[in-house]
């Protein structure tokens, strides 16, 4: 009887022990906070060269490794697709922007074949919620013009921004706030809701950036008092157009910007290459855009430097809302094991928002009735809710330095992103470089792996297509590989097909290809396409191999180049 005791004894204690085993395996899995920025250029942070105060994010890369060679699909809601599905954006759904065009790569809203990271976290016993920029589903409009611009000036209301069924919630987020389309007034945004719910009226002192961020520290707080690791997708609309910033923001940068583009592309040049980011011998500095209109010859001098000014406080102030985030992690014991991600969707936006005026997605008036300025003519500056303004391709080619043209093309300066990783307990390497290619449909993968999850086949009845994107984890363990063999993107005709050594690529309006050694000729100056005809041939069959695997071809050209 008393051997049998034992026995039961010894083998209960043993359950005990493999229970707390396996708690604390399952304790280990880290949080995951992605964060990511919209229309921020490669060189704009502080610790990728930029003159913007980013001290919260600086103190990210300096314990955490920085990739000089990260990638996204060079447009927001295409980069956003690929990002939470870990596939290329065609195949999500998501081809261009969300109309639905109704072929399968351009539906405009994340497909049934794909899951979302929160779906596939969620499954694998995580917490998910977000805050910030949907931009993933399909748009519902209203039937006139004067119909849409007092829904966007907030004079009428509609339960829904888009299919609800297509809201972060039925995708695998328990908790979200932030706006369903992608364009916002940062005081008092359209098509804000928090879960399902439209939020009709926001606070008289509310600035959207500070909600973001302050939302995502809130989920933290109640996350943490659970046992369960968490995902949270924090999506910044800042420092996309309209220019509207905080007046003590904006005032820190008002004299930043009167030595112009040139001097602030040069400062910014010379710091990339001082920092390792770049190669000096493999990535000269670009020629100024167009090569026309040197700062000494700009009629509008204080307008264009005040324009910078606002972009600069608005990733100002967005990084002081990340430093909250970190502060919060601190105080609730969390910040050691939570990986942190930040990246941009595309390259700094060239366009002139003024140009397009009121409607669709850009109102006329605030909710009080003032009249919103779209300052063509450059008389009103930005900053104030009252106008609608970008910093136009300029700035632009600032913003991007060293690479060459912006957002929507598949050049450098549209495609290549800043990227942070930080985890205090799980990357060693810290203050480093990651040089191997990455894209942002490998955070899947990456989130995979490091949290147990089983990517699924199938997923609430339907077949789920494989995953695209490969694991970024060797990268935290300083392990510096060469990354993925070839990469591709297409978006509005914009297109680039990438080796190891070479990249061929064209413009959305030229789509002549031309060949770079992209290894040596980062910038993308010196066209090799005449003197290497066989590899542009290999390069182009690869590319619409890639196109006909990936839904991208058959399609339709976009109506208008926006």
């Amino acid at each position: 009887m008393f051997t049998r005791l034992l026995f039961i004894g010894l083998l209960f204690t043993g359950l005990l022990f493999l229970c707390e085993d396996a708690s604390s395996q399952a304790a280990k899995k880290p949080n995951i906070i992605l964060i990511m920025a919209d229309d921020l250029g490669y060189s704009d942070l502080g610790c990728y060269g930029g003159e913007i105060n980013t001290p919260n994010l600086d103190y990210l890369a300096s314990r955490g490794v920085r990739f000089s060679r990260f990638y996204n699909t060079s447009r927001c809601c295409p980069t956003r697709a690929a990002l939470l599905t870990g596939m290329d954006n065609h195949n999500a759904g998501i081809g261009d922007m969300t109309a639905d065009r109704h072929m399968a790569g351009y539906r405009g809203a994340l497909g049934r074949d794909v899951v979302t990271i929160a779906e596939v976290l969620k499954d694998a016993g995580y917490r998910t919620a977000m805050s910030g920029k949907w931009h993933v589903s399909n748009t519902i409009e209203e039937p006139t013009p004067k119909a849409q611009l007092d829904w966007l000036n907030h004079k009428t209301d509609r339960p829904f921004f888009s299919p609800v069924e297509q809201y972060p919630v039925n995708r695998g987020f328990e908790k979200y706030f932030g706006t369903i389309w992608g364009v916002i007034d940062f005081f008092d945004p359209f098509s804000l809701v928090s879960g399902t719910e439209p939020v009709k009226q926001v606070p008289g002192n509310y600035y959207h950036t500070d909600a973001i961020n302050d939302s995502a520290a809130k989920y933290i707080r109640e996350f943490s008092k659970g046992g369960q690791p968490f995902f949270i997708y924090v999506a910044h609309n800042a420092p996309h157009w309209p220019l509207q910033a905080k007046p003590t923001d904006i005032e820190k940068y008002k004299d930043t910007y009167k030595a112009g583009w040139d001097a602030i592309r040069k400062a910014r040049y010379e710091k990339l290459a001082k920092s390792g980011l770049i190669d000096p011998a493999k990535a000269a500095l670009s020629p100024r855009i167009k090569n026309a209109l040197a700062w000494e010859n700009n009629p509008d001098k204080e307008w264009d430097a005040h324009a910078m000014a606002v972009h600069a406080s608005m990733v100002d102030c967005m990084d002081q809302g990340i430093g909250r985030i970190i502060s919060t992690l601190k105080e609730t014991g969390e910040l050691n094991n939570t990986l942190i991600l930040f990246l941009s969707d595309n390259g700094a936006s060239p366009e002139d928002c003024s140009r397009y005026g009121k409607g669709f997605d850009r109102p006329g008036e605030t909710r009080d009735g003032r009249d919103i300025i779209y300052p063509t003519d450059k008389k009103v500056m930005p900053g104030p809710q009252t106008t609608f303004a970008s910093i136009g391709e300029r700035w632009a080619n600032v913003a991007n330095t060293p690479y060459q043209y912006a957002k929507m093309e598949s050049y450098e300066g549209g495609v290549r992103t800043p990227m942070i990783a930080f985890w205090p307990e799980g990357i060693k390497n810290i203050g480093t470089i990651a040089p191997q290619v990455g894209h942002v449909m490998d955070f899947m993968a990456t989130f995979t792996e490091l949290s147990g999850a089983v990517y699924p086949v199938t997923y609430k009845g339907n077949k789920i297509l494989p995953m695209q994107g490969q694991s970024l984890v060797p990268a935290f363990k300083g392990k510096n590989g060469e990354g993925r063999e070839y990469l591709f993107n297409e978006h509005m005709n914009g297109r680039y097909a990438r080796s190891r050594e070479w990249k061929l690529v064209s413009l959305s309006r030229d789509t002549s290809w031309r060949l770079y050694r992209i290894y040596d000729d980062e910038t993308e100056l010196n066209d090799l396409a005449a003197k290497y005809p066989g590899v542009v041939k290999d390069l182009e069959t690869r590319w619409r191999q890639w196109a006909l695997e990936n839904r991208v071809l058959p399609k339709q050209p976009p109506k208008n180049g926006k």
